[in-house]
């Protein structure tokens, strides 16, 4: 008798610790926007997405991931409900991964810029009119026809040559934002905001150093004077314009919600 109770205790032991594990979360079929306050968030640490949620959703919760490819697999094992992030971004994951989706609805519309120190007003300066003039010749929409494909796949960085004579500009980037800022299938750190700092570099007549780092450290080792300038995605506002010099906004896009697609999973 003992041991029949133990089995059956060793049994419901079991059970209950499997069904408490991530992949076993039973997780509300989301369809829009109208069911997500409550619910919980994967957010890239270092990043706005969790203010600019809760500005939108006042109850909901969040968990922290120092990766983009750590938020897409929490979403996909149940461990969280849903995914704040980039839109551009997240439109590139669902090109891939049929299970997940992206809801129509934006949580905010915002605008995206690099960064610089407060002493370093030239440079911000040289970062504005290389987008104006690339905007006015037309180099910035192929730039966005390349980076922004519907169909998911990874783009190959043109070449952009710089004599380098006037020494190195140092870009700090978190290359974990495609297609702004990855890692590519060659190993290298290539994406949107890569290319068009490449084009501040040959403007300048500097060759350009990317140089690899967290998310939440790029404002730190731009103020420690690490690097140059940042740019991975960054959305300005407010609270960073106290710490740093923005650009003038080269994309404006917006934060959405990427949650698990139930017809696909089931």
């Amino acid at each position: 008798m003992r041991c029949y109770v133990l089995r059956l205790f060793m049994i419901f032991f079991f059970v209950t610790s499997v069904c408490i594990l991530p992949g076993c979360s039973r997780r509300e079929n989301i369809t829009n926007g109208d069911q997500l306050d409550g619910k919980e968030f994967a957010i890239l640490a270092g990043s706005v997405c969790d203010k600019l949620t809760l500005q939108k959703f006042p109850h909901a919760r969040f968990q922290y991931f120092n990766s983009v490819a750590d938020e897409v697999l929490a979403l996909q094992s149940g461990k969280v409900d849903a995914i704040a992030l980039d839109e551009p971004i997240l439109r590139v994951i669902a090109a891939r991964t049929p299970e997940l989706k992206l809801l129509p609805e934006l949580i905010s519309s915002d605008r995206y810029g690099y960064a610089v120190s407060f002493e370093n007003q030239e440079l911000k300066k040289e970062i504005d009119l290389t987008v104006k003039e690339m905007k006015a010749n037309g180099a910035y929409n192929e730039m966005l026809h390349r980076w922004f494909s519907q169909s998911g796949k990874q783009t190959v960085m043109p070449d952009i040559p710089s004599d380098g004579n006037k020494g190195v500009l140092r870009l700090g980037t978190a290359p974990v934002t495609e297609p702004f800022s990855y890692v590519d299938g060659s190993g290298k750190i290539a994406g949107f905001d890569i290319e068009m700092a490449k084009h501040v570099a040959q403007r300048l007549h500097r060759n350009l150093e990317v140089v690899k780092m967290d998310f939440g450290a790029l404002i730190p080792s731009l103020a420690a004077g690490k690097v140059d300038m940042i740019g991975a995605c960054i959305i300005i506002t407010d609270e960073r314009a106290k710490k740093v010099l923005f650009s003038e906004p080269y994309y404006t896009g917006g934060i959405g919600v990427m949650v698990r697609d139930q017809k696909t999973v089931q």
